[in-house]
């Protein structure tokens, strides 16, 4: 590309310095050249984004809103009864928090001392 730039503008200062055009037409054959320079390289950007894009597995919001319609038809058409159905499997029920039951540490009874029987002579 870069050679198509210096080829394209040694063209144009080749036919100002020998009078064929006027800078004025030659700034403006340059503006439209460099427009479509590039809209052809946003368009070339475009189909590799769109083919890298493809091949990691993603798709278009506009298709993706396109599955999303024909879905909410095919459960409309099936009846309130499915899609209330499909609405409570969807809703997952609520998970009760895992809580640890910590024994309560009891202490051990306290033990009163040994009382020695005294023998009285």
């Amino acid at each position: 590309m870069a050679n198509d730039l210096f080829s394209t503008l040694r063209t144009y200062l080749t036919k100002v310095s020998e009078g064929e055009k006027s800078p004025a037409e030659i700034a403006a054959a340059l503006n439209v050249w460099v427009r479509e320079s590039g809209e052809a390289l946003k368009s070339k950007i475009e189909e590799e984004v769109e083919s890298s894009v493809s091949k990691m597995g993603f798709v278009k919001r506009e298709e993706f809103d396109e599955l999303k319609r024909k879905l909410e038809a095919m459960n409309s058409e099936s009846g309130p009864k499915k899609a209330s159905s499909a609405k409570a499997a969807k809703k997952s029920p609520a998970k009760k928090s895992a809580t640890k039951k910590v024994a309560a540490k009891k202490s051990p009874a306290k033990k009163s001392p040994d009382k020695k029987v005294r023998k009285s002579a």
